[in-house]
């Protein structure tokens, strides 16, 4: 059993008790093997290594297609840096007002700093709206990438300790994750580093430092408030793991950690308070009123319902029921505050709280009745999922907010490597969109194509036979059974099966519709069909992972 008594040295209780299943594997299990002593040296300099890799790599995109979310950055740091902080959140100089939080209000202003250094024009309020310069989008491309140390940061934080080969193939396939190269070095966007602090607030959990992940979570939030989906988890675990050892001893804990969060959230929102301005950051920060989907569908729980209205609008009307076609066009995938169903109940951002609180919940049992941190990752990760399922005005990008952390787990057995195989896939492949133009479809497709390839030959070495084996025997596992989800194959190597291969088939035949076949049989007609193809598939893919999640937690001892 996790001794809780000891939450600072608990790395070395769960290298000893950790299941088959264990998400880490930390310095006791090393200290204890000469193997892996001889594979843990010079983590760092392995990182950096492949972080210079990285980066040489995002540089050459740095001509690729340019997004609307640069005049978006580009009007936040300018008004953050041309306008008094009272002024930020109620500023309309530009349709694309501020919507993030406050410190990352603050890191823009701090990126504005040198942007007036790089050209006076990036940050000045009027003069640079739309502004479009070589020196502008160079600026916003080195941001970008010179954030993302604190991704490096967060992932060794949280592999430092682990064997050289999982500790490799991890930082792999977060510092190469191809949707992660989309969404913030191709579209344009900071999740990087935004991830990169979740990160490290994990890390922080999983070696019994809670005051210290708890920090960084309320930190993380304060940047960017849609990571609060995990604060349920972080509550509960929290709560059961660091306020414990008696009523006194419990409630002292309560107050150091309430108090701890609550002056990041004083030192973030204190300010607007003061300057009457609260309440119009929060509207800024909730807007409520853009409706339950986004433009482009994210493939969730939610396209099925939409797909479900459609259908039965459709049969009704031909058994000549009066059907009141909704304002919201379906074909167009504009939906706005008027509902966009037809015959079906409209879905509030109060139903969708509900159903993404009682999708959590089972993990909230479990964080309650057994508060492990070495299941932190995997709880936090579900969280997301259920977010992503079942949330309100979703964006297909949020999907790297449990795709990343389930890179983390994904190295220490089989079945989670697989269901990453596939999540990840899905999740990239659902991004495709965001990147319509032509010349720019060779760089996702190959992006996609060389993080599948990396996957198999890496999860392949990391679970051939030898290696299983040597692992059983280390850890004194029962060997699987012959047909179970987590056995590999007779020679070797990773395996799926002929229902992940179908599926997998099944995401080229969209393609191949969407890029070639609906141009030729249907021309200009329908043209949201493509986009619509792509999210009913991309959802059947990421219920699945859901579920999957969902019976992995609930199964987990």
């Amino acid at each position: 059993m996790v001794k809780h008594d000891v939450p600072r040295n608990c790395s070395k209780h769960f290298s000893v008790t950790a299941p088959p299943l264990c998400p880490v594997t930390l310095a006791g299990d090393a200290m204890k093997d000469p193997d892996n002593r001889s594979q843990i040296h010079r983590p760092i300099t392995e990182l950096a290594w492949l972080a210079l890799l990285a980066t040489c790599t995002k540089l050459l995109l740095v001509p690729a297609y340019r997004s609307t979310d640069f005049e978006v950055h580009r009007h936040w740091l300018a008004l953050t840096h041309t306008l008094p902080l009272a002024q930020w959140y109620s500023d309309e100089t530009s349709p694309w007002t501020l919507d993030y939080p406050p410190f990352f209000a603050h890191s823009e202003h701090l990126i504005s700093l040198f942007a007036h250094l790089a050209d006076p024009t990036i940050a000045h309020l009027h003069k640079g709206l739309n502004f479009s310069s070589p020196s502008f989008i160079l600026f916003h491309r080195l941001t970008v990438i010179a954030s993302d140390v604190i991704l490096y940061y967060g992932i060794y934080q949280l592999t430092r300790n682990v064997r050289f080969k999982r500790r490799f193939l991890t930082w792999a396939l977060v510092i190469g994750s191809p949707g992660l190269v989309i969404v913030d070095h191709v579209h344009f966007q900071y999740n990087g580093f935004l991830l990169g602090v979740l990160l490290v607030s994990l890390a922080a959990l999983e070696e019994g430092r809670d005051l210290c992940g708890g920090f960084v979570f309320a930190v993380l939030l304060s940047f960017k408030h849609l990571f609060a989906v995990a604060a349920p988890v972080y509550f509960v675990y929290l709560f059961r793991h660091y306020c414990h050892g008696g009523l006194v001893k419990g409630f002292g804990r309560l107050v150091v950690m309430g108090t701890l969060v609550a002056g990041v959230f004083v030192a973030a929102y204190g300010p607007f308070l003061y300057y009457g301005q609260i309440q119009v950051v929060f509207r800024r920060m909730f807007p409520f009123g853009r409706g339950l989907c986004h433009a482009y569908w994210a493939p969730n729980f939610w396209v099925f319902y939409i797909i479900l209205d459609k259908i039965l609008a459709f049969l009704l009307a031909k058994l000549g029921f009066n059907i009141q076609a909704p304002t919201a066009s379906f074909t167009g995938g504009l939906v706005g505050d008027s509902s966009p169903f037809a015959v079906l109940p409209r879905v509030t951002p109060l139903i969708t709280f509900t159903m993404v609180l009682l999708a959590i919940f089972p993990c909230l049992i479990k964080a309650w009745k057994d508060p492990q941190p070495r299941m932190i990752t995997r709880w936090v990760a579900y969280a997301y999922s259920c977010g992503f399922m079942f949330g309100w005005h979703v964006h297909e990008k949020a999907s790297l907010h449990f795709v990343t952390p389930l890179a983390i787990v994904a190295v220490h057995s089989m079945e989670d490597a697989r269901h990453y195989f596939y999540l990840s896939i899905v999740s990239c492949y659902s991004l495709f969109p965001l990147l319509y133009e032509a010349r720019e479809y060779p760089i996702k497709l190959l992006l996609l194509l060389l993080h599948a390839i990396l996957m198999w030959f890496g999860f392949s070495s990391r679970f051939s036979n030898n290696t299983a084996a040597k692992a059983s025997q280390r850890k004194g596992d029962k060997p699987t059974q012959k047909g179970s989800s987590g056995a590999v194959s007779r020679d070797g190597g990773f395996v799926i099966g002929w229902t992940g291969k179908s599926y997998l088939l099944g995401l080229l035949v969209v393609e191949t519709w969407g890029q070639f076949l609906h141009p030729l049989l249907l021309g200009s007609r329908l043209p949201f069909l493509p986009l619509m193809m792509i999210s009913i598939y991309c959802a059947i893919g990421m219920m699945y992972s859901w579920v999957w999640q969902l019976q992995w937690i609930i199964k987990s001892h």
